[in-house]
């Protein structure tokens, strides 16, 4: 029987797992092996805190590109949506535990042995994997807990990286009112609420965290510090814009694209709509786009433009905008414009240095520092002992930017040499530096599918055959 590994089970490798069962005519086995996080949730869904809302609404969720209203069909079936009319509950941003539920249930009915006739079997494995070998034509992987796992195809789809160290705070990396990654572990250090905080980062994650705060009755002031002091900005209704995108849009470089954009934000503005309407508009033309960019392009994007994008592309719900607003008004979240230069123990406290754009650096003594930078964009840099093992053995390289690792565009991984693997294959934010949009449901539930739909194909094919049978933008397959 062949065997599939998927290291990784959040939503990537979850999906994976289930379209390959889905999609299967022949006997499977499928190992779904997940570390540090519940299976099936991952990081995204893994939180059990109701504030913690989906950023998408329910439309746009469903874990299958072929059947759009699947999500919100399941949420019909539970007591607390149940009178909640259709029109309303497409438009709902439900909790994300609500999400990872149902991640669970897809994976808990496709690892029955009644699932489907073919006998495809999921196993579920606790563990982590630390290498990864060519042996034969498959692989041969080795776990964390010593055990050697034998497959003939392998998937990484091992999600979002954890966020990147913080130099200026390596002095304190160990102190208990640090908390490196706000996914492990817990964020209070104490019950004593009145402590001020400082959120490293003003992005998603910070939102996330200030909800927790504040469900938590937090009262001392929350600060929050990024470069650029930019927060998500709020879900809109959309109006109709015919006039954007024009044809001709992902041939564009970086220069004339600023440019169109720049034109068509003023022109929304004077009309009175929301100037988000071009990101919005621009989304199934993103990947293209960052694919045909020059290098120098991708570069200077990232120096100049990704903040204003991050914020305006990976918007928050309105009722949790108005919370942010609010505190805002309130003195009870203060956002800093600077960069974390310096910090230190002061009495069980923390003593941060925070340098702005003029002027000495100014102290805050804080209770909690907690760092809200978002995932790593590095693979190199301290990476896990798989992705080092895989970079010895040359298994795999890293893309140009150093964001993830190349693949080729039926996601098999590119070697040292440049050649693709016939086993080793990647999904998900791996493919960041490749893509650039490769961490939000449309596309992921799409690579899912693809990925799946690739390795049940058993017709062996030249580079040259599947650049002729491969639509030219199957990785940016958007739906």
């Amino acid at each position: 029987m062949r065997t599939v590994a998927i290291v990784g089970g959040g939503f990537c490798g979850t999906l994976t797992a289930v379209n390959l069962t889905r999609l299967s005519a022949r006997p499977l086995r499928i190992l779904l092996i997940n570390d540090r996080y519940p299976l099936g949730r991952g990081v995204a869904y893994g939180t059990l805190q109701p504030e913690h809302l989906l950023n998408v609404a329910a439309r746009n969720m469903s874990a299958f590109p072929d059947l759009p209203s699947h999500f919100v069909e399941w949420l019909r079936n539970r007591a607390e949506f149940a009178s909640t009319p259709t029109p309303n509950l497409r438009e709902e941003f439900v909790p994300r535990r609500v999400y990872g539920d149902y991640l669970l249930d897809l994976i808990f009915w496709q690892s029955q042995p009644l699932a489907g006739s073919h006998q495809v079997q999921i196993e579920s494995i606790e563990d982590e994997v630390m290498d990864l070998a060519p042996s034969g034509p498959g692989a041969q992987l080795v776990l964390r807990s010593g055990a050697s796992l034998g497959a003939d195809q392998v998937v990484l789809a091992t999600g979002n990286r954890a966020p990147r160290a913080l130099p200026a705070l390596a002095a304190v990396q160990d102190h208990p009112a640090y908390r490196a990654n706000p996914w492990l572990g817990g964020l209070l250090p104490r019950p004593d609420c009145r402590e001020d905080v400082l959120l490293v980062g003003t992005g998603l994650t910070m939102v996330d965290v200030f909800l927790s705060l504040r469900a938590a009755d937090w009262q001392g002031t929350i600060h929050a510090v990024s470069r650029h002091g930019l927060l998500p900005l709020s879900h809109f209704r959309g109006g109709e814009y015919p006039q954007f995108p024009p044809d001709g849009v992902d041939t564009l470089d970086l220069s004339a694209l600023v440019t169109l954009m720049e034109t068509h934000c003023a022109r929304l503005r004077a009309e009175g709509m929301n100037p988000a309407i071009v990101v919005d508009k621009l989304r199934p033309f993103t990947q293209r786009i960052w694919r045909q960019l020059s290098l120098s392009d991708k570069q200077e994007f990232l120096r100049t433009y990704v903040a204003r994008w991050n914020v305006t592309r990976h918007r928050i719900p309105a009722a949790v905008a108005a919370q942010v607003e609010t505190a805002q008004k309130q003195d009870q979240i203060r956002v800093h414009r600077g960069t974390v230069c310096d910090a230190r123990d002061e009495g069980g406290r923390l003593r941060v240095s925070i340098r702005g754009e003029d002027g000495p650096p100014r102290a805050l003594v804080v209770g909690l520092v907690v760092n809200c930078t978002g995932p790593s964009d590095s693979l190199r840099v301290d990476p896990s002992p798989l992705f080092r093992n895989l970079f010895d053995r040359g298994l795999v390289r890293a893309d140009e930017l150093d964001m993830g690792i190349e693949v080729t565009p039926h996601f098999a991984a590119v070697d040292e040499h440049g050649a693709a693997s016939d086993f080793l294959f990647a999904i998900g934010p791996l493919l960041r530096g490749t893509l650039w949009e490769t961490t939000a449901v449309p596309e992921l539930r799409a690579q899912a599918h693809q990925v799946a739909k690739h390795l049940l194909d058993d017709r062996a094919r030249t580079p040259a055959e599947w650049a002729q049978e491969t639509p030219a933008n199957l990785l940016e397959y958007y739906i």
